[in-house]
Formats: C-alpha cells, structure tokens, sequence
C-alpha cells in the first residue's frame, strides 16, 4: 500500500518535504490569492484548516505544508496552530462533540452532561474512542448561553441537552446515522466542516436549507419588528459588490481624497488631518528619545552623582544623631 499524499517524504538531500494532494494545493493557492500579496500570511488561519480537513487533525507534515506555501518558519505556524482550539493537534474522530461547561452551562448541568458522555464513551477530554468515530471535550463557552446547557458536534448545535439526550446523539452517531442539529445545517463528518472553516462552500445538496433558527434568537428579531427598530439607512436588497467593485470604489474614494488635499501640504500634515481629534500622532520606528550614547552617558553620570550626594546625606545625619 502506497503511503498517504499528505505524509512527509525526504527529498534528495534527505531533508523533509511535505506533499499533500494537487487538490488540497489548489485550495492553497486559492485562500492565499483571496488577501494581498503582501498580506499573504493572514492566509494561515484557513491553510490550518485546509490541512487539517486532508489528515483530520494538523501534523507536523500539515504545519510545514503551510510555512511551506506562506514562506513562514514552522515555528510561526505551529505558535498559530497551538493557539486555537479548533486545531486539533493529533488524530481526530469523525465526530467532534463539544459540551460546554462554563458558567451558564454549568449551572443548568453541562458538566453532568459531560461526565455522564465521558463515562458512556470510556474516554476523557480530547481523547477519542477506540473505533475511532467520536472525540470527546469539554468546551469553555460555545456563546449559546441562552440555549444552555449545550453541546455541539463538529460545530452544530443541540440545544437544552440533559445526559440522556446527549447519549441518545452519540449514540446515533456511532451507529452510523446523523441526528439533526437544534439549528444549523445537516451534521457533515470534521475533515469536511474543515473545508467549509477555510472557507469553502458546502456542496452538498441541501444541507444548508435544514438549518432552522432558535427561538430566543428570533425574539430578539421580533421586538425589533414589533418596536420599528432598525439599522439607519439599511437595506437588505442591496447586493453585495464583487471584491473587483469594492476595490475599484476604495481606488476611486482614495483619489478623490488625494485631489483634495492642499497643494504643497506635507505628509505629516495630510496624516494629522486625517486623525480623529483627540488621538495621538502614532509613534515612529525611530529610537526612543535620550536612547543615544551622549545621553546615556549623561544620565548615568547624573545618577551617580545623585547616589553620592544621597549617601553623603545620609552619613550626616547618623553623625546628627549620635552627637
């Protein structure tokens, strides 16, 4: 059996050289061409997804895929990577499930949740089970307070869990089905949320439509209604521009901005102009003042003099005190 596309190989020099599929690459060239070219390492976040959607996890073949095409040390990369929690650092199941045991969750009875999945599965946080399907961890807040307690699998919600509800999802998923989320789309397997984290659509053919939302966020959306609350000047028919059009708005604003400026005004003054009124001129690259050697110098000897002139004081004192 050949070995998988995406471990490390050694080139003729017997130096390490990641390769992951043409597929994958691809998508790489794809997120880096999405930011500036001189902005290209803002790509990491979703490369780390990207590679992470090819092995399940992002290893170290992953990490030096990305310093590879972003021109990064590893180093870098891996600092990023162990950072966020949503890189997983070693292999994955197929279905990551979340119980959220921060406080809100916690009171309702998220941790009992959590340790009645723990006990049930056999496994412990970040620890999969033995057949490789499910990944168990608790998670410090999954920003659905008002759904509490609550637990995600690869990302999507179930809302208001009790531990028997939440082994009743497990379960389903060990038996090879897939119970629908509260809200958000059709439940899809981690290494595929990974290739939506980076930004890529989901194919598949209606999954997004099964999404419904909750009720307390649509009441938030109803008293707006019921109280004539609105964005000023919003129109939710206003198309969306292409980035071609958004760039070509920024161009033309940015010389229009540039006509008006005063002939013969410096840069220092266009800048200042440009600041909201109470901000300080930002600071420059150049040296702190009195970082030069004369003024070092000059201080350090003032130092000195002030610590003799002190220790002279205070012997004359001690001589006051004793006569």
């Amino acid at each position: 059996m050949s070995e998988p596309a995406s471990n490390a190989v050694a080139n003729g020099k017997g130096a390490p050289m990641t390769v992951f599929s043409e597929e994958t690459r691809a998508r790489a060239r794809e997120i880096i061409a999405r930011y500036p070219a001189d902005r290209s390492r803002s790509a990491l976040l979703p490369l780390l997804h990207l590679v992470q959607s090819e092995e399940g996890y992002v290893s170290p073949a992953g990490i030096a895929f990305c310093a590879e095409v972003l021109g990064l040390n590893k180093a870098q990369v891996g600092a990023v990577a162990s950072f966020y929690t949503m890189y997983k650092r070693r292999p994955t199941g197929d279905w990551l499930v979340s119980v959220c045991t921060n406080t809100m969750c916690n009171v309702l009875g998220g941790q009992e949740v959590y340790d009645t999945l723990a006990e049930h599965l056999g496994v412990g946080h970040e620890e999969t089970t033995a057949d490789g399907t499910i990944t168990l961890e608790h998670a410090e807040c999954l920003a659905a307070c008002d759904y509490g307690p609550v637990m995600t699998v690869n990302y999507d919600f179930f809302d208001n869990v009790d531990p028997q509800s939440a082994v009743g999802v497990v379960d389903e998923l060990r038996a090879g089905n897939q119970p629908t989320p509260s809200r958000g789309a059709r439940l899809c397997r981690l290494k595929e949320m990974s290739v939506q984290l980076a930004g890529f659509a989901d194919e598949r053919e209606g999954a997004v439509a099964d999404g419904v939302p909750g009720e307390p966020t649509l009441r938030g959306l109803r008293l707006a209604q019921e109280h004539g609350i609105s964005v000023n000047g919003f129109d939710p028919n206003t198309p969306i521009r292409s980035k071609a059009e958004a760039d070509r708005v920024a161009a033309e604003a940015k010389a229009k901005a540039e006509a008006a400026k005063p002939a013969g005004a410096s840069a220092d003054s266009a800048a200042k102009a440009s600041r909201p009124a109470g901000f300080a001129k930002p600071a420059s690259d150049a040296k702190p003042a009195g970082d030069e050697a004369p003024v070092k110098e000059r201080s350090l000897k003032d130092a000195a003099a002030g610590m003799e002139d002190a220790a002279g004081s205070a012997a004359g004192n001690e001589r006051g005190a004793d006569q």
